[in-house]
């Protein structure tokens, strides 16, 4: 692991978001992909304080002014925060501190946004606060005078019956905002479309990071799956499960979900992901067959992958063509969800016409990505479910929009002839960025499998 000293913050910030990280190529995926530089905890605060500024500068008024309001009112109570008021605090603030509110007022494109805290501290330097307790020691009463002097025509806040992470304002909060709002409280509109445009919009200086993000994870991934760590006839899916958030840990990063590593062989039914969470461990053997479902969280983000493995035979040097095979057409349903990516269109629209691409070429693709950022399971549009290939519901309803990333997670199922033309499911999942024209991946795909050796 490559840890830097706490000094210079700014130019590691700069290193980490040059160019050079940011470029994309589509080949396959290294088997041995380098670590690249994890940055210390106070460096990392310099790099995610500076994007969360520059995100409040230009994107807030722009998605105000799509979604039609001219005041936007977040609630955060400590440790029970509106998931979207979270994602807008400094680096220092790990919660909202006592009952914090934040509130944007769009003056037009010519004034911009205000922004401030009715709250009895200022928000680092991105929110002064514009309450005085001394003066005005009713919180809320403080609250409808700033509203009155302003006067906006609609006031949105975060409640939606569809996305959670759009849903933030709390019964209670909601009660005594139309409490303290009085007359006006009639002008409180619900647009959850604000709240997942800001949680899904990602920024040039976010993207031109995320490709290194992706990479650590990619790096881990395979560094597990090798001969370091895998002892066929020892070594169990479980110790690899362990293995994986272990080492997470040891980096200092997170994880947004336990990882999760599976085994398909010669004569075992076909993999089913409804009984994915049931699996308690298996010793792997060779001629394995072995998937990873693994994520990390690394300033501010998040990553989603899913890769294959084989373990060797005695006398192989390749894992068997139908395995192979297999993965390329998993690949080519991947080739064909992403040729249908348009801005505008719906997540149900896009499954439909990828699927309908797909089925050219696979015959049963089943496709169930979403979109990634500050959650793994992130913000906007759903496109497919792993149970439902019709439709995703409202959450299927959303439109697609540029300057977002996803996770393009789908799987494939073929007959492996060296297996007996046993049916295996290949899923596969991989990181990708949607900048309105077209989708790329942020570290490459996986296009070959990882190989380990039989000791």
């Amino acid at each position: 692991m490559r840890i830097r000293t706490p000094f210079l913050a700014m130019a590691a910030a700069s290193a980490l978001l040059s160019p050079a990280h940011a470029q994309v190529a589509e080949v396959p995926e290294a088997m041995d992909p380098v670590m690249p530089l994890i940055l210390p905890l106070e460096e990392r605060a310099a790099v995610t304080d500076a994007w969360l500024e520059e995100r409040l500068d230009t994107l807030v008024g722009p998605l105000m002014r799509r979604e039609g309001v001219d005041m936007w009112v977040l609630f955060g109570g400590e440790y029970n925060e509106d998931p979207v008021l979270k994602t807008m605090l400094p680096a220092t603030w790990l919660s909202a501190r006592r009952t914090t509110i934040l509130v944007f007022h769009d003056r037009g494109p010519e004034e911009g946004v205000e922004r401030f805290a009715i709250a009895r501290y200022p928000v680092a330097d991105l929110f002064p606060s514009a309450w005085d307790p001394e003066e005005q020691p009713d919180q809320m009463a403080r609250l409808a005078e700033v509203v009155a002097e302003r006067d906006p025509r609609r006031i949105a806040v975060n409640m939606s019956d569809t996305f959670p992470l759009a849903d933030g304002l709390t019964a209670a909060d909601r009660d005594v905002l139309e409490d303290a709002l009085g007359e006006r409280a009639d002008r409180i509109v619900a647009r959850p479309a604000l709240a997942l445009g800001w949680l899904e919009t990602r920024i040039p200086a976010e993207m031109a990071a995320y490709p290194s993000i992706v990479r650590i994870a990619h790096a881990i991934i395979a560094e597990t799956f090798s001969a370091a760590n895998v002892l066929p006839g020892v070594t169990t899916t479980n110790d690899l499960r362990w293995h994986l958030r272990q080492r997470v840990l040891d980096l200092g990063l997170d994880t947004w979900f336990h990882p999760s590593v599976h085994v398909q062989r010669p004569e075992a039914s076909t993999f089913a992901i409804a009984n994915m969470n049931l699996d308690e461990g298996q010793v792997i053997q060779p001629g394995d067959f072995l998937h990873v479902d693994f994520g990390i969280t690394y300033l501010g983000l998040n990553t989603d992958t899913q890769h294959h493995a084989y373990v060797l035979r005695p006398g192989e040097t390749e894992a068997p063509e139908g395995l192979r095979a297999g993965l390329a057409q998993a690949n080519a349903v991947q080739d064909a969800l992403l040729a249908e990516f348009e801005p505008g269109i719906t997540g149900n629209a896009l499954l439909e016409r990828a699927r309908r691409r797909a089925l050219r070429d696979v015959e049963e693709p089943s496709i169930y990505s979403h979109p990634l950022g500050y959650h793994g399971h992130g913000a906007g549009p759903w496109i497919g479910m792993w149970d439902n290939q019709e439709t995703a519901g409202d959450r299927g309803e959303m439109l697609v929009q540029p300057n977002t990333a996803w996770s393009i997670e789908l799987n494939a199922q073929a007959e492996v002839p060296e297996w007996d033309g046993q049916t295996v499911r290949f899923m596969t999942e991989e990181d990708a960025y949607f900048d309105g024209e077209s989708v790329r991946y942020l570290d490459g795909r996986q296009r070959e499998l990882l190989l380990i050796p039989r000791q």
